[in-house]
């Protein structure tokens, strides 16, 4: 296959079935999408959103795009927006992954730090400060937006109908993280209409509020919540998995050292709540989940210690 440009390489990610000892002779198959070429899921919603963005007419190529992000969202952000050539300035909390910051650079946006304290409430609040003093500027606003959900309804829900079906599969329980709750709800939808009976499981870290958790940091990068996605308020969630970091960074070295697998906390989140999940479910359940990115942007965090 010959392609002529990156953006015909988002979506369409290889769903793996994990030699891994699953509860009850369960299956648990993981849609890697961190070979999307940005690295990450959020690949499918950068593009989404710049281009819904366009069609409405909410911005044209003399706006800045403005967005707070943890990183992932901004790479895909900054990638959507190279391909338009618009100016992007990405709100980033301090704390939050060097290598992440550093490839949201590469692709040509302007980074500002926001405390680490303040959290992404407090980059949402000095993204709408730019806002105000940057004239025809934009804040998608991944948090609220719409077209967050829409990006994975149209692609990541159905490519995993369409890998079951061809290999003769049913689906029993859909098992993923949730940040801005965008990737779970839009994907979530689409399989439920396939699957009415299918169980919706939200993955979440020690110190996310969903499921009435005390609030309070955690090493798990890219999933928790400081306040319920708008997403899930018409969405079925059938089951809020909570994961310690310890056993997401453990299953982060697993992954490596068994599998070969080079995948981020909350991937390793995901399939910690997988696993759980095959416990409760009935035998030779087939659970699919998500790894939303690689360990490889998390090095300098040393994930792997």
């Amino acid at each position: 296959m010959i392609v002529k440009s990156v953006y015909e390489l988002i979506g369409q990610t290889p769903l793996i079935e994990l030699d891994v000892p699953v509860a009850k002779g369960s299956r648990i198959l993981a849609k890697l999408e961190s070979f999307n070429p940005g690295g990450s899921v959020k690949d499918r919603l950068g593009i989404s959103l710049i281009e819904a963005a366009l069609k409405r007419g909410d911005i044209d190529k003399d706006t800045t795009i403005i967005e707070p992000t943890a990183g992932n969202t901004g790479i895909g952000l900054a990638l959507a927006t190279q391909k338009y050539h618009l100016k992007t300035i990405l709100v980033v909390p301090e704390h939050f992954s060097a290598e992440k910051q550093t490839l949201m650079r590469a692709l040509g946006a302007e980074i500002i730090n926001t405390p680490r304290a303040e959290g992404m409430q407090g980059a949402l609040r000095k993204s709408r400060e730019l806002a105000n003093q940057i004239a025809n500027s934009y804040i998608p606003n991944q948090f609220e937006n719409s077209d967050n959900p829409d990006a994975y309804t149209r692609g990541l829900g159905q490519e995993i109908i369409d890998d079951l079906q061809a290999n003769n599969l049913k689906l029993d329980a859909f098992v993923a993280g949730a940040g801005t709750g965008g990737t779970f709800a839009g994907t979530a939808e689409t399989l439920q209409a396939e699957y009415p009976e299918l169980t919706s499981v939200v993955v979440q870290p020690e110190g996310s509020i969903l499921d009435n958790q005390p609030e309070h940091p955690h090493r798990t990068e890219g999933i928790g919540v400081e306040k319920v996605p708008p997403f899930f308020k018409k969405l079925k969630v059938d089951e809020v998995q909570t994961i310690s970091d310890d056993e997401a960074f453990n299953y982060v070295k697993q992954m490596a050292q068994d599998q070969g697998l080079f995948i981020g906390s909350s991937s390793g989140a995901a399939l910690a709540a997988s696993m759980h999940m095959a416990e409760k479910l009935p035998a030779n359940s087939t659970i699919v989940t998500i790894f939303p990115d690689s360990s490889e942007r998390y090095l300098s965090e040393n994930i792997y210690d």
